[in-house]
């Protein structure tokens, strides 16, 4: 398994469908009302198949330099999933997407896992610039991005549609600058 270590409990891994599918869907069903409140993907994740049909799309991506994909291993066992959604040319810039497992929620894994990506993406995608975008309601994913050292550049109106509607978006920046004097 190709894994980075962040640190004792969490670590990165490239994910291996095959084998990663049912722990990653397992993860997605019993969190399926959590998530659905942020995220509009895990309707169509209807069985192991589905995720595994994205895993091998999201190691497609990576393989073509387009996005970077990641399980997250908290001592060693799937918590969620965090990836760089996209590369951007125009700016050097990328952007950090997330979501962990309901039972894993409230341990700190998120915020090193974000720290983790920061690392990567600034020493060896070498982006000059890491976004997180949140909905405001999102209380805990602005948390993650408030204490991983990001910025909050603003509010984007109707940034984003969930099942209930459109919600308005912050964005959350973080800079190779801010990353290098802290």
């Amino acid at each position: 398994m190709f894994q980075y270590k962040i640190d004792e409990e969490v670590s990165l891994a490239l994910p291996r469908p095959k084998i990663d599918a049912k722990a990653i869907y397992d993860l997605i069903d019993d969190s399926r009302k959590e998530l659905s409140q942020w995220l509009m993907w895990p309707v169509d994740m209807k069985n192991v198949a589905d995720e595994e049909r994205a895993l091998v799309r999201n190691l497609e991506h990576f393989g073509k330099g387009d996005s970077v994909t990641t399980i997250i291993l908290f001592n060693e066992q799937p918590a969620g999933v965090i990836s760089f959604n996209r590369f951007r040319k125009l700016d050097n810039s990328t952007e950090i997407g997330y979501w962990l497992a309901t039972k894993f929620v409230g341990k700190g894994i998120m915020q090193r896992a974000v720290t983790g990506m920061c690392e990567l993406g600034f020493n060896d995608y070498q982006v000059n610039k890491i976004e997180i975008h949140t909905a405001v309601e999102n209380a805990r994913s602005n948390r993650v991005a408030e204490k991983a050292g990001f910025h909050l550049d603003g509010l984007i109106r109707a940034n984003e549609r969930l099942e209930d509607g459109y919600h308005d978006g912050y964005i959350w920046t973080l800079l190779k600058s801010d990353w290098d004097n802290n």
